[in-house]
């Protein structure tokens, strides 16, 4: 069957080298990843997602400002967080946030909202990490209150109640589009067709068809809870040059140095370059390569996993700008015809 399918981008505002090797300043990064998004505009990719994060290897604190800069320098791409950190967040004024965001770019905002795999918000905002579970479940619960965009009447453990109490300003459309994003849980995938949101896969290791479960799962219990069938995403890194040698060598060593940083904190081992290249394989989760490589395999995962969204997360440590820049314009002019051409072909 022919299907459609939107492409987008990702980005954490990773710090990236300038030219001489050196770390660029974050208030530098941001520019970037603001003419970053205005590139992939031009050349007709669908959305733009920027990730939250709180530490020195990641630029963007604040999403929702980043996207208004961009909101005032694009036209037609769809403008989101990727993800926002809810549990050490306030709903209301995530909502509120992104509300205006969709008022001043007439009608393209959109959150994902996530756990997200970094902890550092907790702490800096006064939460107890003891607390994980029930402020994500209850700052959910009340955040698909909000969407409704009616008077509101709440109350839960983790902040004060409302009681019929509005909040603006509303969306034109009267309803903010909102996704759940999922790293390897099926309690989330539960969790996600139980409040009737679009689901966003985080693929970013192993092989992406050990997702088709997942998939299984979220139409079963969309299903069981009356909802009717929505949208399906995923999200994974992924780098393009003119072949395939060229991106995995010029991607591999800050690849690899990002892994480590991360790693160091986890108690990851480090990644080896065999690792890498089975990653950068066929079934692996790192879309890098030539355009036709990566559209054959953005294909081949769209059609296995049925997927209405594929974003790639194109900022990988800290590779350069002017690297990103021609991924970007490879991806947006090269990719994503190709792709759109072979999924309507059937």
């Amino acid at each position: 069957m022919a299907r459609k399918i939107e492409l987008g981008l990702d980005t954490f505002g990773d710090v990236t080298y300038d030219a001489d090797g050196r770390l660029l300043p974050q208030d530098q990064v941001i520019r970037n990843v603001v003419a970053e998004a205005v590139l992939a505009d031009e050349v007709g990719l669908d959305f733009i997602g920027i990730g939250e994060h709180h530490r020195d290897d990641f630029a963007i604190s604040a999403p929702d400002v980043v996207l208004a800069a961009i909101a005032g320098q694009t036209k037609n791409i769809r403008l989101g967080s990727a993800v926002t950190v809810l549990s050490s967040d306030d709903p209301v004024r995530v909502f509120q946030r992104f509300s205006t965001l969709d008022a001043v770019s007439n009608g393209r905002a959109e959150v994902i909202l996530g756990r997200g795999s970094f902890t550092e918000s907790f702490p800096l905002f006064g939460l107890d990490l003891a607390d994980y579970d029930i402020l994500f479940d209850e700052k959910l619960q009340l955040f698909t209150e909000l969407r409704k965009e009616r008077p509101i009447t709440w109350a839960g453990q983790t902040r004060g109640p409302l009681d019929n109490k509005s909040v603006y300003p509303p969306t034109a459309s009267g309803s903010l589009p909102t996704w759940i994003a999922v790293g390897g849980t099926p309690q989330s995938v539960v969790r996600a067709a139980h409040y009737g949101l679009p689901l966003m896969l985080a693929i970013i290791g192993g092989a992406p068809m050990n997702f088709a479960p997942f998939v299984e799962l979220y139409h079963k219990a969309l299903d069981q809870f009356g909802q009717p069938r929505l949208a399906i995403g995923a999200h994974s890194p992924g780098y393009i040059a003119a072949t395939d040698e060229q991106a995995k060598d010029e991607m591999w060593p800050h690849y690899v140095d990002m892994q480590e940083r991360i790693g160091r904190e986890r108690g990851w081992s480090r990644m080896t370059r065999g690792q890498f290249e089975a990653e950068a394989g066929p079934d692996g989760a790192l879309f890098v390569g030539s355009p036709e490589t990566v559209a054959t395999k953005i294909v081949k995962v769209a059609k296995g996993l049925g997927l209405d969204r594929w974003d790639m997360k194109y900022s990988l440590g800290t590779l350069p700008h002017g690297k990103l820049m021609r991924s970007i314009e490879l991806y947006g002019k090269e990719v994503a015809p190709s792709v759109r051409e072979q999924l309507a072909a059937g």
